[in-house]
């Protein structure tokens, strides 16, 4: 069967959406994040997303967010998109931020969608179109209302994609009907933020993932978007339904969490976690160490 045809890929098409390491005092890990992002793109990532909610953004500095793009860069920039996560529920802040990622040399912005303050849709277009305005970097909406308190409507999502640098869209709203129309109306890149609807936003339109298991499960990722890709919808099923249990395991509680804990148990660079996010207990620990074994991951 021939490969499905698909719309342009502006990222890649196997994204992670990278920890921040720190040091057992809790200060960047600049050394360990060059180290894990070396060994993510190894593992077949076409791209890191840095700075991210993985990444612990809410909790590190401006500063901070600038030296881990800077770091990166030098370590994978030549085999890897590298794309920076500027969102906030600021416009002028996220623009300050994206402005910095430019000139650290990113190649590619996160926009999430501002949290808390739950503004309309006329709020959020003039939000991510004043982003967009701001650099000459592509950019990536990342629509997730369970974090932000308000989705990107599909009719916002058409708008937006009139401008030039907006060119993809993380979908974590876990809608297929609306992102099903969405990809369909817009024609942005479409990119799974939902690791559970990797297979199934594929099925609609998606082009690839931007995940959190990928700290774990890259190749088996890129294994079953292969399988789609050319046609073999049995063995992406097949693929899909062993990774069931690290999905599931993963997100047993807040997925920077489990994470960090499941780098460390493979020996890969991770570290504390800042508050409020806390460490497993022994008995999750436990219990994460069984959900991977299940899906196959090696501890």
């Amino acid at each position: 069967m021939a490969p499905i045809s698909t719309p342009q890929t502006p990222f890649g098409r196997v994204l992670t959406a990278m920890v921040t390491p720190f040091t057992a005092d809790g200060a960047l890990d600049i050394d360990g994040a060059q180290r894990l992002a070396a060994h993510l793109v190894d593992a077949g990532n076409d791209g890191l997303i840095i700075n991210g909610t993985t990444g612990e953004s809410p909790t590190t500095s401006d500063a901070e967010k600038d030296q881990l793009v800077r770091a990166v860069l030098e370590a994978v920039g030549d085999r890897a998109q590298v794309v920076a996560g500027i969102g906030t529920n600021d416009t002028r802040h996220s623009i300050e931020l994206a402005r910095a990622a430019e000139h650290a040399g990113a190649h590619g912005l996160l926009a999430v969608t501002p949290y808390y303050n739950k503004p309309p849709q006329d709020g959020l277009r003039r939000h991510f179109s004043a982003i967009a305005d701001a650099t000459e970097l592509p950019v990536m909406l990342y629509d997730i209302p369970g974090r932000s308190g308000v989705p990107i409507d599909t009719e916002t999502i058409v708008r937006l994609a009139e401008h030039p640098r907006i060119v993809a869209n993380k979908d974590a709203k876990g809608d297929l009907g609306r992102a099903s129309w969405a990809i369909a109306r817009s024609g942005l890149a479409w990119y799974s933020g939902d690791d559970m609807l990797n297979l199934p936003l594929l099925s609609v339109g998606a082009v690839g993932f931007v995940s959190v298991v990928g700290h774990v499960v890259t190749p088996e990722l890129r294994a079953l978007l292969d399988a789609h890709l050319n046609g073999d919808a049995q063995k992406a099923t097949e693929i899909h339904q062993r990774l069931l249990p690290v999905f599931t395991g993963m997100f047993r509680t807040q997925g920077v969490i489990t994470t960090k804990a499941a780098l460390a148990l493979q020996g890969l660079p991770s570290g504390p976690l800042r508050l409020p996010l806390v460490e497993l207990s022994p008995e999750e620990t436990d219990q994460l160490k069984i959900d991977l074994a299940a899906g196959g991951v090696q501890l």
